[in-house]
């Protein structure tokens, strides 16, 4: 496993599939992930030639802090490029060629700016006052004091979901992103513990799942990827919000729980199987 010296917790030890708005999905593989089964495992389609070579390749998944995927190649700064952290094994005689195909497919792809926010969808604003009394009036104003109802639900998710932090540092001068302040990140357990559905309904396509799943899941700062996720934790992370997100939308009657759920762990690079949504139905989270 190759460690970056910016971000030793960046490299994802599974096989993931890279899923970008305009180019084929990339497939490189690596060594079994820690929960990786028939039920979840890191999404994957066929991989292009290019990928199917015998390297001994560990690749390395990142958000930047706008939830744009971020990957390297050589560990070097590529302005434009797509970088993938690879190993190759000494003994092989011609992996140096290889590795030159995989780097001229790399390079030919652009990782496209972030989205900007959907249209009129819903902005959650709050500031320092609201994050240091955990209040949580600003979603209540748009999803109810525990869960909104099948129409409201409906408008949430069609309309989605948007954060605005207004946070003023102590220090003007703190480099900290704001996913890396424990009162921010505390306001966000709150929201999560009370609204464990709540991912389904963000702005997927600016960004606004990967910077909520930053607040929650053990990650680093790197001035080259961005955020960097602890990946065993984002595959938990993951896990658990297929339990909640399917039951919720399964309970408020919204149509295609499953795909919804799937499409979901896709923007964090996982796939769920049909059988794990087999499972939760036999042993359902809230029986009635």
């Amino acid at each position: 496993m190759h460690k970056d010296t910016d971000a030793p917790m960046a490299l994802a030890s599974t096989s993931i599939s890279i899923h970008h708005h305009h180019h084929p999905h990339l497939i490189l593989p690596s060594k079994p992930s820690l929960l990786q089964s028939q039920l979840f495992a890191p999404f994957s389609h066929k991989p292009p030639p290019v990928a199917r070579s015998k390297l001994d390749v560990s690749l390395s998944v990142a958000f930047n802090p706008s939830g744009n995927f971020d990957l390297t190649l050589t560990g070097e700064d590529q302005e434009d490029s797509w970088s993938v952290h690879a190993h190759l094994s000494k003994e092989e005689g011609d992996e140096a060629d290889r590795l030159i195909m995989l780097q001229g497919y790399f390079k030919d792809q652009q990782v496209a700016p972030p989205l900007p926010p959907t249209k009129g969808r819903f902005d959650i604003v709050i500031n320092n006052d609201l994050i240091r009394r955990l209040d949580l009036s600003p979603v209540e104003a748009i999803a109810g004091s525990s869960s909104p109802t099948n129409v409201e639900s409906r408008k949430l998710l069609d309309q989605t979901v948007g954060f605005t932090i207004n946070y003023e540092r102590e220090d003007p001068h703190d480099p900290r992103e704001l996913s890396e302040f424990p009162d921010i990140r505390l306001w966000f357990v709150r929201l999560d513990a009370s609204y464990p559905w709540f991912p389904v309904v963000l702005d997927w396509r600016a960004g606004e799942l990967a910077r909520y799943a930053a607040m929650l899941v053990p990650h680093q700062i790197s001035t080259r990827l961005g955020i960097v996720f602890n990946p065993e934790a984002l595959e938990l992370f993951v896990l658990n919000k297929a339990f909640h997100v399917y039951s919720w939308l399964k309970q408020q009657e919204l149509p295609k729980p499953r795909l919804k759920t799937q499409d979901m762990a896709r923007m964090l690079g996982f796939g769920l199987d049909e059988a794990l949504f087999d499972l939760i139905d036999q042993c359902p989270l809230h029986p009635s």
